[in-house]
Formats: C-alpha cells, sequence, structure tokens
C-alpha cells in the first residue's frame, strides 16, 4: 500500500491554518528556517508556507486523515508523484519522531479510516446530514424519498485515468483517502468540495422536504374535505332513513277507548 508525500503548492494563501494542526511540527511558515535532527536548515521555500518531508507521516500515527488538507481552505495541501512512500515507512517515521508515545497496534492511519479511532471522534467528524422531514403518524402521509444522506453515493470522475466510480457522502469527507478502482490512484476530497457537495445535499433535502410538505398538505386538505363530506354524507343519510321509516310505518289504529 503506498502513498506519496504532502506538499503546499503555490496557490497557497498563507493563512496558517495548517501549521498548528500538524503533530510533527512539519509545517514551517515561508522564509523561517526548520529545525532536523537538532539542527538548524534553510527554509524550503521563501514566500509560502512548507512541509518537511523528512518530518511529514502524513498524519499516520496520529488520525485517519491529513490535519493540513482538512483545514487548508483552497485545498493545496496535497500529494507529490515525485515522492511516492508506505504507510510502513510513514509509521516508521512517526516512531522516529516520537520515541516516548506508545502508538499500539491499530494506530489511526489515513490508509485505514476510522481504524484506531474512538467511536464518539469517527462520529463528531462525520459530515453532518441535513435533519430529517418530520412526518405525520398518520400513515396515509407522504414520507421522505432522500433516504440517509451519509449513503448518499457522491460520482467521482478519477483526474488520472478519468474512470468513474462511485462512494458514499460518508465517506467523501477532506483527509478520507479514496482509491481510484480503475487506475489505484489515491484521492482525498478538500475542503472546498467537500462544503461544496454538502451544500448541494442540503438544497437536493430542502427540495425533497418541500416537496414533501406540499403533498402532506394536499393529504391534510383532502382528509379535511373527506371529513365534511362524510358528515354531510351521514346526515343526509340519517334524514333519509328517518323518512323511509316514518314513511313504511302504520299510523297507530285509535282503539275503542280512543
Amino acid at each position: 500500500m503506498r502513498s506519496m508525500a504532502t506538499i503546499i503548492t503555490t496557490e497557497c494563501i498563507n493563512c496558517g491554518a495548517c501549521e498548528p494542526e500538524c503533530p510533527n511540527t512539519a509545517i514551517y511558515q515561508g522564509g523561517v528556517e526548520y529545525e532536523l535532527d537538532g539542527k538548524k536548515v534553510a527554509a524550503l521555500h521563501g514566500e509560502i508556507f512548507y512541509i518537511v518531508p523528512e518530518k511529514c507521516t502524513e498524519c499516520v500515527g496520529f488520525f485517519d486523515y491529513e490535519a493540513c488538507a482538512a483545514v487548508c481552505p483552497v485545498d493545496c495541501c496535497v500529494t507529490d508523484p515525485q515522492r511516492p512512500e508506505s504507510e510502513a515507512v510513514l509509521f516508521d517515521r512517526a516512531k522516529e519522531l516520537h520515541p516516548g508515545k506508545d502508538f499500539g497496534a491499530e494506530f489511526p492511519s489515513r490508509f485505514q479510516p476510522g481504524r484506531g479511532m474512538p467511536a464518539s471522534k469517527a462520529t463528531a467528524e462525520a459530515p453532518a446530514a441535513p435533519a430529517p422531514v418530520a412526518s405525520s403518524a398518520s400513515p396515509a402521509r407522504a414520507e421522505p424519498a432522500a433516504g440517509s444522506l451519509s449513503d448518499f453515493e457522491i460520482p467521482v470522475s478519477c483526474r488520472t485515468c478519468d474512470g468513474e466510480f462511485a462512494v458514499a457522502f460518508r465517506f467523501f469527507q477532506p483527509g478520507i483517502v479514496l482509491r481510484c478502482p480503475h487506475c489505484g490512484y489515491n484521492f482525498t476530497p478538500g475542503q472546498r468540495a467537500f462544503h461544496a457537495v454538502s451544500e448541494r445535499l442540503d438544497r437536493f433535502a430542502r427540495a425533497i422536504g418541500e416537496r414533501v410538505d406540499s403533498c402532506n398538505a394536499v393529504i391534510e386538505a383532502a382528509e379535511i374535505e373527506l371529513e365534511d363530506a362524510a358528515v354531510e354524507l351521514r346526515e343526509s343519510a340519517v334524514k333519509d332513513i328517518r323518512d323511509i321509516v316514518l314513511e313504511r310505518t302504520e299510523a297507530r289504529k285509535a282503539g275503542i277507548f280512543g
């Protein structure tokens, strides 16, 4: 299982959001020297934030996603195709950088989303789906047709081989590594793509909700009309039956005593 080192592209806007998120202090501001093996080394870039490859573990051992990519507002924390590295290499580097840390056998890794992460944390980091539309207890009411948005299949076009595949929305979030089933190339959703897809799903859910509300309003109006009609028909039937009984019942004959 192989991945590629993470780099910051020239699209960086120097917001600094990524620097405090790195568990290895591998991210530095442009022009600032970095420290490695107790020595100061010249900055790798003079104008934008940069990542020291010898200190980057792609957050293996700490998170099941890349923290820098997850917070980057312009999606400029990307993989470097010129520097492929395996999970084993990244994990060994994490142990070297943090000799006193016990990572455990089930350490978090972007290669195994969810592994080594507490269930509560995994739940907290899952994209929030819009609240389901409330429906009446009446069986006649329309039900939402959207289903669970966490299972909504997101279509993805591989930028490497142009192959098409789909992933559930709960996996389409920043930091989770997806793999093209056609060419095996890694794909990690960025913040902008995630938020755009999330916003579109919100619109979809709202549209479904509005349609359900509209259908339920028609059903409610029809139920009221039916109730009124039933009352009117019952009253008419009672009147007719009263007349029938009266018409077909002989009048009491007078006796000899009146």
